[in-house]
């Protein structure tokens, strides 16, 4: 019946089949002001959010285990707007104070020689806030051999995507950004006439960033942004950097690094050019241009005058006129932060377990669908066939959620470092980030486990994954439902449904991105060279029949 409702039969399918399957939900739906689309995914979205917010609410016993009083403190917190009023703007003015002080606050009193940005990095790193805002430094897996990690350093992470800042100060989503930005500084206490001329200097600061980074259309060649080099090359390369330095003081003190140690540079020009950026631009201007970041950073966990501007802002942005209520905010907080607790307490209250024995099922009979096609495709030669038979194989599934979910000392270790209180919810955020960012960095010398159940411990979420480096697909819990899935319906509606799902994920190991890579998840061209070529020319024409598509409303292909 839900198919019925919305289709409309009225529409002929041989003029507009789109309309005729899904007229009926086109008419009968209304996007809410606090969204900006409706789908089948955000519909599932909204049950899966009411689910958890049961969950999280339930009040807690005194033998309940911490990971589960984390993810209900850190509601508490979110939930208290009165506490959150009466605190203000204190959490983050005090913060902007410890960090060294925001200039376009500070007015005169600022000083130059108060401010270095590299120092400035480290004070970031201890606060809780990301130190990306200048060159992204994280730990990643190595492309070449995906069972060891490295230091992986990468173009700077920007407030607004290079997309719209490299068009410059006269774009309307600039501008809007632009008295965002005016606008924060002074509901923090800044002069309007300073905060204009400051901030301006700070804004062209970061578009020049963004000019200097690599747009995401050349990010999608994982060659080209494979350049190992050591600390030592580091130095040679790029002195204005104390490499050795800047990465111990960032990583935990557990890890050490040494002239040897290798790290991978993304986007080299980048490092280059930032040299020359910083040399270039006056230590305010850099000063503040990084603590607007941080302002920015903490304005969603602040009081209702400066979360009103920021909705403002979010309507330049994406057209959304009202913030989602309050409590799916916060659920969205908290299954976005403690996201394995709150997995834990999804699965075991809500998920059927006869869904993932079908969908394991379903995956094997789309898996098989797959190779068949892959022996019969013309444009392909036969040793690049046989790989990618052998890359269809060898491909892991995870299915619904890891049994540890299940296992509540599993999830007190993991959680061991964490402490939230429901009070200070800024602060409570920073820890958040901390420990977030702890975990990753310690990782550096710890062997990549490709199934680890931290890695594939979110379930309540309404999407599906492959990851290239793991060669894996993953179906969490949260999209086993609804429109996706039923035990309840004929398996040829599943296979219409969640089946679109899987079949998509499957060929993104193929995909532009994901042929890249081997079976083991290695950065290999495995690829003949007429194979390739002729899977290019494929892809072209797509590309060119989508070029043929215009969105009007921002004059686009």
């Amino acid at each position: 019946s839900k198919v019925l409702k919305n289709m409309d039969p009225n529409v002929e399918p041989c003029d507009d089949f789109y309309r005729f399957a899904c007229g009926g939900f086109l008419k009968k739906t209304l996007i809410p002001d606090d969204k900006v689309s409706v789908n089948t995914f955000s519909i599932i979205s909204d049950k899966v959010q009411e689910q958890l917010r049961i969950s999280i609410e339930e009040p807690s016993t005194s033998d309940e285990r911490k990971p589960f009083k984390l993810a209900k403190n850190l509601y508490k917190a979110c939930m208290n707007k009165t506490a959150i009023e009466a605190q203000g703007l204190k959490p983050v003015l005090n913060i902007l104070k410890k960090l060294g002080g925001w200039p376009v606050l500070e007015g005169e009193l600022w000083k130059d020689e108060s401010f270095d940005w590299i120092q400035s990095v480290y004070k970031f790193r201890e606060v809780g806030y990301s130190v990306d805002y200048f060159l992204d430094f994280s730990i990643g897996v190595d492309l070449k051999n995906s069972t060891k990690r490295l230091i992986d350093l990468d173009q700077a992470s920007l407030g607004l995507s290079r997309e719209y800042l490299s068009k410059g100060l006269d774009d309307k989503i600039v501008k809007a950004y632009y008295s965002y930005m005016v606008d924060i500084a002074v509901i923090l206490g800044a002069k309007r006439e300073l905060a204009e001329r400051d901030l301006m200097e700070s804004l062209k600061f970061e578009i020049k960033l963004a000019n200097i980074s690599l747009p995401n259309e050349k990010r999608r060649n994982a060659t080209l942004l494979y350049n190992p080099m050591t600390v030592t090359e580091l130095d040679k390369a790029y002195p204005f950097i104390p490499w050795k330095e800047y990465f111990n003081r960032l990583l935990p003190p557990s890890i050490r690094i040494d002239d040897n140690e290798i790290a991978i540079v993304n986007v080299p020009s980048f490092i280059t050019d930032l040299g020359k950026l910083m040399k270039e631009t006056p230590k305010r201007v850099q000063a503040n241009y990084v603590m607007w970041r941080a302002a920015a950073a903490s304005v969603s966990y602040l009081n209702d005058e400066i979360r009103k501007r920021q909705l403002q802002y979010s309507t330049a942005l994406s057209g959304r006129t009202e913030r989602e209520s309050r409590w799916k905010e916060c659920v969205d907080i908290v299954s976005g932060s403690v996201s394995i607790s709150v997995g834990a307490l999804y699965v075991r209250k809500y998920f059927n377990e006869e869904a993932k024995k079908n969908a394991v099922e379903m995956v094997e009979d789309i898996r098989k669908q797959f190779n068949q096609i892959l022996s019969k495709v013309d444009w392909m030669d036969d040793e690049t066939r046989k790989s990618a038979l052998e890359k269809a194989a060898s491909m892991a599934t995870h299915i619904a959620y890891p049994d540890e979910l299940l296992d509540d000392n599993k999830l007190e270790d993991f959680y061991k470092n964490l402490e939230l209180s429901h009070e200070n919810y800024l602060e409570g955020i920073l820890n958040l980030t901390l420990f977030g960012t702890e975990y990753s960095f310690s990782k550096l010398r710890v062997p990549v486990n490709k199934s680890d159940w931290v890695t594939h411990g979110r379930p309540a979420i309404v999407n599906a994954f492959y990851s290239s480096i793991e060669n894996s697909i993953q179906f969490p819990a949260g999209i086993l439902q609804g429109a996706f899935f039923s035990n309840d319906r004929p398996r040829y509606m599943n296979y219409g449904a969640i089946g679109f799902v899987i079949g998509h994920e499957i060929t993104h190991g193929f995909d532009d991105q994901g042929r890249q890579f081997d079976k083991e998840g290695n950065l290999v061209d495995w690829w003949a060279p007429s194979t390739k070529e002729k899977y290019l020319t494929k892809a072209q024409c797509i590309i060119d029949q989508y070029g043929n598509y215009t969105a009007e409303e921002v004059g686009l292909n």
